[in-house]
């Protein structure tokens, strides 16, 4: 299949396909008789695990060692547990850091009276003079 099925297929735009073929996350698809990429099941199956993985919040070096392990089979499980918690750290800091933003940004919203007048909290505060 081209790169437009399997996009299709896997739920990865064409763009990051090629993305990910140029920085080795997967191996380069075949190529036909005319020169277009060949893919094949296999191929789409990796792409969904990826596109599964990034939908997790594991980042390309870490999908990286994901599919790694993924291929080994003598694996200790405990690696991948690893990295699953290492990205709920991260996940919870982010969460925390947007909470954050959140609560900034409803103080801002609760001072702008919102009317006509052209005096705004809001816009005070970004520039730095509140």
């Amino acid at each position: 299949m081209n790169i437009s099925q399997a996009a299709d297929q896997s739920g990865v735009s064409a763009k990051a396909i090629r993305y990910y073929e140029s920085i080795a996350l997967i191996q380069p698809a075949r190529r036909s008789g005319n020169g277009y990429r060949d893919f094949g099941a296999d191929d789409v199956h990796m792409l969904r695990f990826i596109a599964r993985a990034r939908g997790l919040g594991f980042s390309v070096a870490e999908v990286a060692d994901l599919l790694a392990l993924y291929r080994d089979k003598s694996r200790a499980s405990a690696q991948v547990r690893g990295l699953a918690a290492n990205a709920i750290g991260r996940i919870e800091d982010k969460i925390a850091e947007l909470r954050s933003i959140s609560t900034a940004l409803s103080e801002l919203v609760a001072r702008c009276h919102g009317d006509d007048r052209p005096d705004c909290p809001i816009l005070d505060d970004l520039a730095g003079t509140a």
